[in-house]
This record gives structure tokens, sequence and C-alpha cells, in this order.
């Protein structure tokens, strides 16, 4: 088991609320893919996908809303790195 799962199946009840009331909160693309960067940056459970992802797993969260989110980051991670394979 990787060392994020471990903390995300370890994270207290309050955490994970706190976590998904954050992810709700974002109203827009944009505001997700800032909250991605900053829990990304700040935290320590690993990419904010994967926790995401363990939500969903652990039912969490419905499969729309993770459908949703997870949707958003893709699309955004494919969009940097088509922008770098242009470059190189």
């Amino acid at each position: 088991m990787s060392t994020a799962k471990s903390q995300i199946n370890a994270m207290s009840k309050s955490t994970r609320e706190a976590i998904v009331d954050k992810l709700r909160a974002c109203q827009t693309d944009e505001q997700l893919l800032e909250f991605d960067a900053q829990f990304n940056i700040e935290g320590n459970l690993g990419p904010l996908y994967i926790v995401i992802c363990e939500f969903l797993h652990n039912r969490t969260i419905s499969r729309a809303i993770a459908a949703k989110w997870l949707k958003t980051l893709i699309e955004d991670r494919e969009n940097k790195l088509r922008i770098v394979s242009v470059e190189n």
C-alpha cells in the first residue's frame, strides 16, 4: 500500500469532511484547479486526484461529482502536457 493511500485511510472524519466541503465550494473549473494546486503544495496526503478517487471508493462522494472533478483535473493535465509537447 502506498503512503498516500494509508494517509488517506487514516484521515479523520473531520478532515475528510473539510476537504469535501472545500471541493464542493468550488463553483468553477478555475476554482477547482486553484484548490488542486494549493492542496498539492500544502497537503501531505498526495495528489488531489488520488484523494478524490479514495473518496469515491469509500463512497464519501457521489460518482457524478467525482467524475466532474476528475474530468476537470484530467483535462487540465492533458492541456499542460500538450503545451509541453508542442514546446519541445
